[in-house]
């Protein structure tokens, strides 16, 4: 895709998903002796979606695990659509588009692992992140520069607000 190509899809995004494990985090769980599950989050990231929810993008959050950590995160940052434990990611996603009433089009998705691509397939923006799975990072139409769990979210949070920016200058 050409860089002009890209900014452009960029500047069209009303809804960027992100799935959690891998992205949001690197990737590893942490389960207590007592069954307590917690995750470890980057204070960047989430600051990046405060400032994107700020500028009109709406932001959801699709993932294959039910967590009590996440859905705390979550809701502490401003985020309404949250979707856990999805067994089927591309119908929690069309449910949320649905609602919202927008097209698959207008939207973005970040994911890392194989489980994601049906929906990176569908999404007009589709992301993923330097550590992700090679069959992920083929289809996407970029790839962050920092992992999942240090600073991707962020960096794509950025470039969000930032096309957004250009276009309100347009």
């Amino acid at each position: 895709m050409k860089k002009n190509e890209f900014n452009h899809s960029l500047q069209n995004i009303n809804l960027f998903a992100f799935d959690v494990d891998g992205v949001f985090t690197d990737g590893r769980i942490y389960i207590s002796d007592s069954g307590v599950e917690s995750k470890d989050f980057h204070t960047h990231d989430g600051y990046g979606i405060r400032k994107l929810i700020e500028t009109g993008v709406e932001v959801a959050i699709i993932s294959g695990r039910n967590s009590a950590a996440v859905e705390q995160r979550m809701l502490d940052l401003g985020i309404d659509n949250i979707k856990l434990g999805c067994n089927d990611k591309v119908l929690a996603f069309e449910e949320i588009i649905t609602k919202i009433g927008i097209k698959a089009s207008e939207c973005g998705y970040a994911g890392d692992d194989t489980l994601d691509i049906p929906l990176l397939n569908i999404v007009g923006l589709p992301v993923t992140v330097q550590n992700a799975h090679p069959e992920v990072k083929k289809i996407c139409k970029y790839t962050t520069i920092k992992t999942g769990g240090h600073g991707a979210v962020r960096e794509i949070c950025d470039l969000l607000i930032n096309a957004r920016k250009k276009r309100q200058e347009e």
